[in-house]
């Protein structure tokens, strides 16, 4: 019986349920005028345990996922707009799928790692997160290209409030760069929506896949996608927003920002490029691995000159997102995978690191590098997780991070070796530093300790650390948790090029 229930849009309009709930829970005030205790802790467990619903629903998808299976699952379908072909069609498959769980579990996380630090306008923040859920789980189910771009376009808003609301001093100034790049980049995919559109009588995506594009066609539509998805990457030189906006967000922002934001370029060229434009990515491989190549070096050489934590990992960020693009575009297997494991891996492991920053400056009010060290004296626990994430992020041999990497490099050498020679070199400044940053954290001296207090992590932080650290660890000891999820999409997928 219940799987002729409109599953997938219930997990989509669960949290914007959650939301309107969240905005229903009256402000009742104390005697000095203020919003009572009671009220806000009201608002952060229905929004608490709204997200937890929505994860759990997540894993019951996964349970009642059928591997075998080549066409999308959960399907549902309705008339949207008759007259232009728009439709409100979405489901799942095993592209789509792993970037929903882990939507799922990244937001609980971003919610109780907001507990404490969120001091104003807890209310709005929390509608605001549960509003991006909906939006990001709407956006990997959309098998509708208008859905699709709605869904990819409406992100932009509660991520520009979060940044611009509670972000830090410079917040206003990153949250529009943030909002004009990303906005500016998707206008062009808007034209080719609709030229899309104009020459398949259509918008459904199942519908657009049994048409056949020219190649001259390909060429420019492939142009109006990739501009939008190079930004979402980012792809260098699209990039410069992000070390901004990472920098000025509130912690849970990073977290959702680095962990489920930058992956929908990665979704968006796996899900329409490649099917509906291949000729169009074959011209473009060249390019693609030039600017990837360029990323992954230079990006990681900036890296070395942050003293802003935060920037350090969002520069990170960028290298490492350089490999899944180097990875869709090798056209093979181990790219693809690789590819996807490395977007999925790079979602837990920064998404743990800006945590764990999140806790350093929540006891520090600092994220400079010199005045932070000896944490693996003064805060063990934290140090162990700490160094978990890092090495999970260099790609350590049994951890997530080391798949995705091996993968995308061993598709590489199929295509080009040089991209892969230059990806494996971008290996060994990663390593540097990286282990360079955990080293001053963990065992240097501090030029700032008399001027704040230490403990080590509670009872929340350990509950948000853990989840993180255990599939970190399980997917680099059990891949196949993931890549079995790809075996028919990516089967797909190489079939066009054919």
């Amino acid at each position: 019986m219940i799987e002729n229930w409109p599953i997938l849009s219930i997990l989509i309009f669960l949290p914007l349920c959650g939301a309107l709930l969240v905005l229903l829970i009256p402000h009742k005030t104390d005697q000095d005028g203020e919003i009572s205790k009671n009220s806000i802790t009201n608002v952060k467990l229905v929004s608490l345990w709204t997200s937890l619903m929505t994860f759990f629903l997540t894993l019951f998808l996964t349970f009642k996922f059928d591997y075998s299976k080549t066409d999308y699952q959960f399907l549902e379908y309705s008339e949207w707009v008759p007259s232009l072909g728009i439709v409100y069609r979405v489901g799942l498959d095993g592209l789509s799928l792993p970037f929903v769980v882990l939507t799922g579990l990244l937001v609980p996380i971003c919610i109780l790692c907001s507990w404490n630090s969120i001091q104003h306008k807890i209310k709005e923040f929390m509608i605001l997160f549960l509003i991006l859920e909906a939006f990001i789980i709407g956006m990997f189910s959309a098998l509708d290209i208008v859905v699709f771009y709605i869904f990819f376009e409406a992100v932009l808003i509660p991520m520009f409030l979060i940044i611009g609301i509670w972000g830090s001093v410079e917040r206003i100034y990153a949250s529009f760069k943030f909002f004009l790049y990303t906005l500016l980049g998707s206008v062009l995919m808007l034209i080719a929506i609709i030229y899309i559109i104009v020459a398949t009588g259509t918008s459904d995506l199942l519908k657009i896949l049994e048409h056949e594009f020219t190649r001259e066609e390909q060429l420019w539509l492939f142009l109006g996608f990739f501009f939008s998805f190079a930004v979402k990457v980012p792809m260098w030189p699209f990039h410069t927003w992000l070390p901004d906006a990472h920098v000025q967000a509130p912690t849970a922002g990073s977290i959702i920002l680095a962990g489920i934001l930058l992956k929908m370029g990665g979704y968006g060229f796996l899900r329409f490029s490649l099917p509906l434009f291949p000729e169009g990515s074959i011209f473009y491989q060249p390019l693609i691995f030039f600017l990837s190549c360029v990323a992954i070096i230079y990006t990681s050489l900036v890296a070395f000159a942050q003293q802003d934590i935060k920037k350090l990992i969002a520069y990170s960020s960028v290298a490492h997102m350089g490999f899944v693009t180097i990875g869709i575009f090798c056209f093979n297997t181990q790219g693809l995978d690789g590819a996807v494991f490395q977007m999925i891996s790079h979602g837990l492991i920064s998404g743990a690191l800006f945590l764990a920053i999140g806790v350093i400056y929540e006891r520090t009010h600092t994220r400079d590098i010199n005045m932070l060290g000896d944490f693996a004296t003064t805060m063990p626990k934290y140090s162990v997780f700490l160094m978990v994430f890092t090495l999970g992020s260099v790609g350590l041999p049994g951890t997530s991070g080391f798949i995705g990497e091996v993968l995308v490099l061993l598709g590489s050498w199929k295509v080009n070796p040089l991209v892969a020679m230059i990806s494996g070199f971008s290996l060994i400044l990663g390593a540097i530093y990286m282990l360079r940053f955990y080293k001053k954290v963990s065992f240097g001296v501090s030029e700032n300790k008399e001027k704040y207090e230490i403990f080590d992590t509670n009872i929340r932080e350990i509950l948000t650390f853990i989840p993180l650290a255990i599939l970190i660890l399980l997917l680099g000891f059990f891949p196949n948790i993931v890549l079995n999820f790809l075996k028919v999409p990516h089967f797909l997928i190489l079939e066009s090029f054919k």
